[in-house]
């Protein structure tokens, strides 16, 4: 049998919870999944997972060797990587992932001006809405926009987004801009779908009395942010977006931004990666190169004319 690969295996299915996710995510057919593993018990000469038809769980000696196992696949993978050269000199295949939008408009001109400076690098930038899972789908770096859980993930602050209501001023002329959250109940509302959809908004209340809930009534729900931006702008109804999303309609004036007062605390933005002992050249060249950039490009974002301050 394949020592490292039933590691790899066992690892993996501790990961994603039952033989079948992985069996999916492999394409590998349970049974022969299962035999590998049962293989690997009798190697070892113990058990290691106890399955039901509801779930997996680790023995003792199954927890302390798959502790083992993460330490000696992470080792392995860091030799590899030193004998292909990547801990001496920038070189390799990065892989990226940020949020569609903000991955087109802050983070691919800066990978396009890395990707200039580091000839030896080629990158890889998967654009999704969803968080990817940085070390089952093999993901270098991220970019999260929100509070990040507690977790073995490396976080480093790049700057904050606000969190912004924008409406049309052809709506705004129909029905007044509003003064306080209260009002949006009566109003038109574009809305972006999500798994658990709440036909509610929050706001913070000024002098630290609690949020409040409003009702909306959505006109529109959209699948993305840009459409629900778009629609706004054809005066569809009052949305909320994070605030990179609505900028270049805010400036140009097909958008204005209404309730300053009332927006919650905004949102960190961070570059996150995996913890291990050695970083990569091409990860650590990409840290120095990208930060100051995106940093900048916040920066400008948070001082333009529509900023609360102004």
């Amino acid at each position: 049998m394949d020592r490292f690969e039933a590691m790899s295996l066992l690892v993996m299915v501790t990961e994603k919870g039952s033989l079948s996710a992985v069996s999916r995510a492999l394409h590998v057919p349970l049974p022969t999944l299962s035999r590998k593993l049962s293989d690997l018990e009798a190697l070892i000469g113990t058990r290691l997972l106890i399955r039901t038809t509801r779930k997996l769980t680790l023995t003792d000696a199954g927890v302390a060797y798959v502790a083992a196992a993460r330490r000696i696949l992470e080792q392995v993978e860091d030799a590899e990587r030193e004998a292909a050269g990547e801990f001496k000199e920038p070189k390799g295949e990065l892989v990226l992932t940020a949020p569609v939008l903000f991955g087109r408009l802050h983070v691919l001109p800066v990978v396009t001006d890395f990707l200039e400076q580091f000839p030896e690098i080629n990158v890889r930038l998967v654009l999704a809405d969803h968080n990817i899972h940085l070390v089952d789908d093999h993901v270098d770096m991220a970019v999260r926009i929100g509070r990040l859980p507690d977790s073995s993930m490396v976080a480093t602050r790049i700057g904050v987004m606000r969190s912004v209501m924008c409406a049309s001023p052809a709506l705004l002329g129909k029905y007044g801009e509003p003064q306080t959250p209260q009002v949006l109940e009566g109003l038109p509302c574009v809305k972006v779908d999500t798994p658990l959809p709440a036909m509610s908004w929050r706001f913070p209340l000024p002098a630290g009395a609690h949020d409040i809930e409003v009702p909306i009534r959505p006109r529109l729900l959209v699948s993305t942010a840009e459409a629900a931006m778009q629609a706004a702008v054809r005066s569809v109804g009052v949305t909320r977006l994070l605030h990179y999303q609505v900028a270049d309609a805010v400036e140009n004036g097909s958008l204005r931004i209404i309730l300053r007062t009332f927006e919650p605390e905004p949102m960190p933005i961070s570059l996150v990666h995996a913890s291990r002992g050695f970083m990569p050249l091409k990860m650590r060249r990409f840290i120095d190169f990208a930060l100051p950039r995106l940093r900048e490009g916040l920066d400008r974002l948070t001082a333009s004319k529509d900023s609360p301050a102004q």
